[in-house]
């Protein structure tokens, strides 16, 4: 039976939180994609992909905390404090970021990373 919208925010968030592994790759579907909007062709393109990446990651020390996730009928809108990296928009306590992930069948089948909120959620179809 395919997780509800509501039920998959609820375990992503408690697996990019206490950064498991398994728990987000269990998540995602096998032809996940991953990368800037509109891009179809640059970033990560299956799950083994993504999880390579999120290994990295999470090998590198780069933590993140939900700060909000608002489901749609077929995305979630994810709000991220980001640390344990310097980049820009960085102060030292993280810097904030925004996913929107597009749902089918249960599982993650896309991933665009957002600088705005704004532009996320316009992207997701939520207002609020």
């Amino acid at each position: 039976m395919a997780l509800t919208v509501e039920a998959l925010a609820e375990r992503l968030k408690a697996a990019i939180e206490s950064a498991d592994l398994d728990g987000v790759a269990a998540l995602l579907a096998p032809d996940v994609r991953w990368g800037p909007p509109d891009d179809p062709v640059s970033g990560c393109q299956n799950r083994d992909e993504v999880r390579d990446w999120y290994k990295a990651a999470f090998d590198s020390g780069i933590r993140a905390s939900v700060t909000e996730m608002i489901p749609s009928d077929r995305h979630l809108l994810v709000g991220l404090r980001v640390s344990g990296r310097d980049g820009p928009g960085d102060t030292g306590s993280g810097s904030e970021r925004w996913q929107v992930l597009a749902i089918r069948d249960g599982l993650i089948a896309d991933v665009r990373g957002y600088e705005s909120r704004d532009e996320a959620a316009e992207r997701a179809g939520i207002t609020a």
